[in-house]
């Protein structure tokens, strides 16, 4: 397989991802992002794939993690945090709390079976968890994580996330019935906006496409931007330092309104997460993977079923009710896009905005948050 083909299916496959989600129910449960894992695990494991192209893949994964994080923070409206409930905030800061302590505790307890690598992990749990993928990719890219195991941990979150939205979504309302209040609705509450992350229709559009391209043009002078750090640092240093100023860079331009109002900026920046998906997927090695998963998926439903225990545990010293746990749980433990559907099981719309708007936040302080405690991991294992 030629260099120039494997390019064009790194491409071109998350394209025909998205549109297997629209077309069949079986890859829309799966989501993109597994299809992706999945064609990029077979790709990589067949042979076609030289190890000499190590050399194009390595910078790729770079390029399109940094390209996706201000695409994706450009849509950011920091004033709707303002409008929340304080009990939603205090809950959101329950959950990244609880996830901190929660991911500094596995690094103790796996650290032995997982090996050297488990500070990094313990950051990208900490990113993952209070504000999804992008964040995962932009830790694990950032710290130079193993692909292998990175692809290991993503897998494993996959099963043990879905595992919990279904308890969730059916007896997990009940259950904490029995320990939190009852929601309550506010007066003059208001309604939840329509926040579709996942359409792209009409993204081809003329009136959507030309501004959207501005958007990308923007994303990639942040990205020169944060590159420049290779220049002036050490490889593993420059690393952090550029998807850290690329993600604040992102964050600063949310604030222009001509630069947030752009349509789909979200769903653009998503592409390139699902073509680091692919990139990522297929360096991995199946026999490594097979090996490590194991172990692996156990961490992680530690990770994520102590999470959600320690954030109920304390969510019931505040008061906080029931339903906002479970929205701001959601919003962290998986991600915004998912909030809506939780809310609908729990017949409670109130709650939409407030778990995508934690969610959001999520995505701003998990890449900060997640490395600075895996770089203070590190220092304590030294």
């Amino acid at each position: 397989m030629t260099a120039a083909a494997i390019i064009i299916f790194y491409l071109v496959f998350p394209v025909v991802a998205i549109f297997l989600t629209k077309r069949f129910v079986i890859c829309d449960k799966l989501g993109a992002v597994v299809i992706c894992y999945i064609a990029g695990i077979i790709v990589g494991n067949i042979g076609i794939i030289p190890q000499s192209f190590t050399a194009v893949q390595n910078p790729l994964m770079l390029v399109t993690i940094c390209l996706a994080l201000p695409l994706m923070f450009f849509s950011i409206d920091v004033r709707k945090w303002t409008r929340l409930a304080g009990k939603s905030l205090l809950s959101f800061g329950l959950q990244t709390l609880a996830i901190t302590i929660v991911a500094a505790a596995g690094f103790f307890i796996f650290g032995g079976t997982v090996g050297r690598e488990t500070w990094k992990l313990a950051g990208m749990f900490i990113g993952v968890y209070t504000g999804g993928t992008v964040n995962l990719g932009a830790i694990a890219t950032a710290l130079r994580t193993d692909q292998t195991l990175y692809i290991a941990a993503h897998t494993s979150d996959v099963v043990a996330s879905s595992v919990y939205l279904l308890f969730l979504m059916t007896v997990g309302q009940r259950l904490f019935l029995k320990f939190l209040p009852p929601f309550r609705p506010a007066e003059n509450a208001v309604e939840a906006e329509e926040m579709n992350f996942e359409s792209y229709e009409g993204i081809l559009q003329r009136k959507t496409l030309v501004p959207l391209l501005g958007a990308f043009g923007l994303a990639v002078l942040i990205f020169a931007a944060g590159a420049s750090a290779f220049v002036f640092l050490s490889e593993d240093t420059a690393f952090v330092v550029a998807i850290l100023s690329i993600a604040t860079l992102g964050i600063v331009f949310s604030f222009i309104p001509a630069v947030r109002n752009i349509r789909m900026t979200y769903q653009f920046g998503n592409y390139f997460i699902l073509i680091f998906s692919l990139v990522v997927s297929s360096m991995a090695n199946m026999q490594r993977l097979i090996n490590t998963a194991p172990v692996m998926l156990v961490y992680v439903s530690f990770t994520v079923f102590a999470c959600l225990i320690l954030h109920v545990l304390m969510a019931r010293l505040f008061r906080i009710d029931a339903d906002t746990v479970i929205v701001t749980s959601t919003a962290g433990i998986c991600s915004p896009p998912l909030v809506p559907m939780v809310a609908s099981a729990l017949k409670n719309k109130e709650v939409v905005l407030s778990g995508v708007v934690t969610g959001i936040i999520g995505w701003v302080v998990g890449t900060y948050l997640g490395i600075t405690v895996a770089y203070l991991l590190h220092r304590l294992a030294v």
